[in-house]
């Protein structure tokens, strides 16, 4: 981890309240600096929202990271990273951030047809995914979306009464069963350390 100052986290909105939780649990000098979590639907925009931010904060932070995984860009956050000498959190993903690369690929094989939630994905579901993709206005466009899908897994980072309750109504509102996998912060708190070292 970098010394003699503090370090920024250019950070999906999706994962900051996490990150804020880890970083001051483990007192690391890191500010979070989150983009919109919408991004994901336009993970074409991530990269170059990324970008953008990272030069703006070049002047205030001697250490830059990154804390997106790939999230949908094809490499174009990795390239950003490279132009810059920037790293980013591990995995494709937020969902191999948080369960592991690993278990996540054998929860999908598995059950090839599992739709995923993360805590973040399920208290926001009415506004990232119905209202996004226009199930308010146009519920006969369910199956059309999640026609394939057999399952819907929450990756359970901090399991509440209220999260918990937020999946369940995000399943049921897509017409799928609901199972949870407690996968906490420790994969979460393992890349940010990681990445932090590097």
């Amino acid at each position: 981890m970098a010394r003699g100052g503090r370090i920024a986290v250019v950070a999906c909105g999706a994962l900051a309240t996490d990150l804020g939780i880890l970083v001051e649990r483990r007192g690391w000098p890191v500010d979070i600096h989150p983009l919109p979590p919408l991004l994901h639907n336009h993970p074409e925009r991530i990269a170059g929202q990324v970008a953008a931010l990272a030069d703006r904060l070049a002047d205030r932070y001697e250490t830059i990271a990154v804390g997106y995984a790939d999230c949908g860009s094809y490499g174009a956050v990795d390239e950003v990273c490279r132009q810059r000498g920037l790293a980013r959190l591990g995995g494709s993903h937020c969902y191999d951030v948080y369960a592991g690369q690993r278990r996540l690929a054998a929860a999908l094989e598995s059950e090839p047809g599992t739709y995923l939630l993360t805590d973040f994905l399920a208290m926001s579901f009415d506004r990232t995914v119905v209202q996004e993709l226009g199930l308010d206005r146009h519920p006969e466009l369910r199956d059309d979306y999640f026609g394939h899908y057999t399952r819907v897994v929450w990756l359970a980072g901090r399991r509440t009464p209220q999260v918990e309750a937020a999946a369940r109504a995000a399943a049921d509102r897509i017409g799928l069963p609901l199972e949870v996998l407690d996968v906490g912060l420790d994969g979460l708190e393992r890349e940010l350390e990681a990445l932090l070292d590097r």
